[in-house]
């Protein structure tokens, strides 16, 4: 294998139950084999694609002052503006070279949440930040959930099990900004190897290469999907809860070549997350004789916080 497989949205969304079937196989083997896939077919259109992406462009180029006004102290991380080099990948100290910018959840009147998701930071110089940012949100939360009813049903569990977990969820919509590289880098990259710590991320193609995903071998291969694709990974949290039969593949963001350093890369992943309160317990369905019970009881809140200690956006 030597790219990460390609899967068709419209199979699952087709009236006919062979073309749906095939797409829960075929998703569902990728994720145990290599935890990724590319997505045709979503819910996202080149139009808002593309304005989210003037929009991203236009914030990080304003004056670091004014984007350090928006970088909110007691937030964890969790909304508004990330400074460059304050994120590391789990057990590394180096910061990955990179600075960005989160949205989160903006629930629905009725959703009953457990917890109180702090409010999105409102970015005053650029009229159609926030709104455009929030359209594109709520599309990605709108394809992830019929991803996870495709997994819900190839684990064998109903196929709205996630739906009210997912929807309203504490999710995240990440644009990155990696600068051009200035200097030799010392034993930094652009995003060390890393998991991801929710259920799933969905990424919007970045303006240039470097994302790599490691096979089960142990060797590096580039993700590399077409240009109308997502690429969509298994996070730690479904990892868990499936009880490793679903794959939280580790992956990375290379530095490029030296003779393209000074090329910026924009990057857009959305970190599906559920509601805190949801149990990442093992589930039933995914533990037999050959894969006894691999990991401790814990809710996603609990694991979350867990996770922003190990990567610095937070204190113990």
């Amino acid at each position: 294998m030597n790219n990460i497989p390609s899967v068709d949205l419209a199979d699952f969304l087709s009236n006919d139950p062979s073309h749906k079937h095939k797409f829960v196989q075929e998703i569902g083997n990728a994720y145990e084999e290599i935890g990724f896939v590319a997505l045709k077919n979503h819910f996202l259109d080149d139009n808002l694609v593309s304005d989210l992406y003037k929009e991203v462009k236009s914030f990080f180029d304003l004056p670091l002052e004014t984007k350090q006004k928006y970088e909110i102290e007691g937030l964890g991380g969790q909304r508004g503006y990330i400074s460059f080099g304050k994120e590391h990948a789990k057990g590394k100290k180096e910061g990955d070279l990179k600075e960005f910018w989160h949205f989160g959840q903006e629930p629905d009147a009725n959703a009953s949440l457990k917890e109180k998701y702090p409010d999105n930071v409102q970015v005053e110089e650029l009229d159609n930040f926030n709104i455009i940012g929030m359209n594109a949100y709520k599309m990605l939360e709108k394809t992830g959930i019929y991803v996870l009813r495709a997994l819900a049903l190839y684990i064998g569990l109903d196929e709205h099990y996630f739906d009210h977990w997912a929807s309203n969820g504490n999710s995240i919509l990440r644009p990155i900004h990696y600068p051009p590289i200035k200097e030799e880098p010392k034993g930094a990259v652009r995003a060390g190897a890393h998991g991801d710590i929710n259920l799933i991320t969905l990424l919007m193609g970045a303006s240039t290469g470097g994302l790599q995903v490691q096979r089960k071998d142990g060797e590096w291969i580039d993700a590399i999907p077409q240009e109308d694709e997502l690429v969509i990974n298994v996070g730690d949290m479904l990892e868990r809860h499936t009880n490793n039969k679903l794959r939280s593949t580790i992956h990375r963001v290379t530095n490029p070549p030296k003779e393209q350093w000074n090329t910026p890369r924009y990057s857009i992943p959305f970190f599906m997350h559920p509601r805190s309160d949801m149990k990442l317990n093992c589930l039933d369905a995914c533990i037999t004789r050959d894969n006894p019970k691999q990991y401790d009881d814990i809710t996603a809140g609990e694991f979350l916080h867990q996770r922003l200690v190990e990567i610095g956006l937070i204190k113990k």
